[in-house]
């Protein structure tokens, strides 16, 4: 499928898609509102496909929503509730799709551009990414699902300090905060991103399906539904053939090769 505002290229089990609008610094477009559901969906269905990687080009990550959306009288924007159900429905995909997703964060990732970030699994930084929630000074909530992941992010206080100033903080601080896993050099940040991307496609697929979907029900629920889930998901892992494999592989000491079966 072809898309207006987004790049999609696969390699190796890995699919990469690109926010392409580097002159406004990737800013969210209707256009763009309208393909990443789509392409996300196209992304669980292939089978080729074990991680997901999210960046953008240029200086900016997403640099939040078109500030020429965002200036119009609410009578001429385009519908902010169809806006919303289709990234609502974005954030949820991406959390429910069995397949882990990366954000490679290059650049500004200020309002929804964080909430872009915050609904991947695993986000890596470069070193000059700079972040902000910043839906306050548009007087605004933050939203697309940044107020369920952002608390349990960084914790309830932490979250409620950056929703309220709006302010601007940098890759250590996001690190040093846990929103971020890793801070690297700018120019290493996808190779660093693909290389993490690339061990996590080389793993048993449906295994790491399970231990996302347990790692997110965890989140929510409690100890006696989450031991019965892992049961439950233990037992279908032992009757996979990839379960076999990591068995065969350590006896004859070489690496598995996991097929997701």
């Amino acid at each position: 499928m072809a898309y207006k505002d987004l790049i999609l290229t696969r390699e190796e089990g890995v699919a990469v898609v690109t926010l392409n609008r580097p002159d406004k610094l990737n800013a969210l477009s209707a256009a763009m509102a309208e393909e990443l559901p789509s392409v996300v969906e196209e992304i669980r269905g292939d089978n080729e496909v074990r991680v997901m990687v999210l960046t953008g080009v240029g200086r900016g990550f997403c640099s939040g929503a078109d500030v020429s959306f965002l200036s119009t009288k609410p009578e001429a924007r385009f519908s902010i509730d169809s806006v919303t159900e289709r990234l609502g429905a974005w954030a949820l995909s991406m959390r429910d799709m069995p397949k882990p997703t990366i954000a490679a964060v290059n650049g500004l990732a200020l309002g929804v551009g964080l909430s872009l970030a915050l609904a991947c699994d695993i986000r890596i930084a470069s070193e000059n990414a700079r972040f902000s929630v910043m839906f306050v000074r548009w007087g605004m909530i933050p939203d697309f699902g940044a107020t369920y992941f952002l608390p349990r992010t960084v914790g309830h206080s932490k979250a409620c300090e950056l929703t309220f100033t709006g302010e601007i903080f940098d890759a250590r601080e996001a690190e040093r905060i846990g929103l971020v896993s890793k801070v690297v050099p700018h120019d290493e940040l996808m190779a660093a991103t693909k290389e993490i991307a690339a061990s996590i496609a080389k793993g048993p697929p449906i295994a790491i399906g399970f231990a996302k979907r347990a790692i997110y029900k965890g989140i929510e629920g409690d100890l006696v539904s989450q031991l019965e889930f892992e049961t439950y998901a233990q037992g279908i892992c032992f009757q996979t053939e990839d379960q076999c494999e990591a068995g065969k592989a350590f006896m004859e000491k070489r690496e598995a090769e996991f097929r997701g079966r």
